[in-house]
């Protein structure tokens, strides 16, 4: 590959987030006395967080916000009593527990040794730092940059500026942004003038302009993987 540095996103791209997510939420809503909440409202939960990492996305709604918002709507429209800030607290805490790698990631990272990797990730600093301390990745990467710490998110620009300032990078051209969201990792990408590589092992059609450099469907095909993207 013609790059010096690979940018990777965590979850979904390295991590299993539904795995995450699972036991995570499970922990916490037994916390609170609610052993059978994940089962029972997961499925709500979900539809809530996907419109407002949207939000995120879209500069709608701050992280900050994001951590208690997305409990609070659950909580209103299950009639629940709960706390919904000492919830989102304890969820992030839970969540850094959590370190369920998606197939062949380690044996695709130990052919990668000649490469400089850093993550830039959207999720919670503390998380993330736990989730990667406590996984084979945890001596993998030269930095792990949350949006949290740099007061932007995928896709803005301004987020890879920090990156590049932080690893010292002069030439993006030598740069590749590997993740598994075409409107966050692919389109941050496109936006700071890099290569961008799709993680879609779902086999997602993609109709929408945002166009990959490249597309994988597996990490068994990333040392491999020059495959243009096509719209179907």
């Amino acid at each position: 590959m013609p790059y010096d540095v690979l940018l990777f996103d965590l979850d979904d791209t390295l991590f299993d987030f539904e795995e995450t997510e699972k036991h995570a939420l499970g922990n916490t809503f037994h916390t609170f006395g609610l052993p059978n909440g994940l089962e029972a409202y997961r499925d709500t939960y979900r539809a809530i967080s996907s419109v407002i990492w949207d939000d995120l996305e879209q500069g709608r709604i701050t992280l900050e916000e994001l951590k208690v918002e997305r409990f609070r709507r659950l909580f209103t429209q299950h009639e629940l009593q709960v706390d919904a800030s000492h919830f989102g607290e304890l969820y992030i805490e839970n969540l850094g527990h959590e370190s369920h790698m998606i197939d062949g990631v380690e044996e695709m990272i130990a052919q990668l040794a000649d490469y400089r990797k850093a993550i830039l990730t959207n999720g919670f600093t503390i998380a993330q730092h736990a989730r990667i301390a406590g996984s084979p990745l945890r001596d993998t990467f030269e930095a792990i940059i949350a949006s949290e710490e740099t007061g932007y998110k995928k896709p803005q620009p301004e987020i890879f500026e920090y990156t590049f300032q932080k690893l010292g990078i002069t030439d993006p051209s030598r740069v590749l942004m590997i993740g598994d969201s075409l409107t966050s990792d692919i389109q941050g990408g496109i936006n700071a003038g890099i290569d961008t590589c799709w993680f879609n092992p779902d086999r997602r059609e993609n109709h929408s302009a945002i166009q990959p450099t490249y597309e994988i469907h597996s990490w068994a095909e990333f040392s491999l993987g020059r495959k243009k993207v096509t719209n179907n």
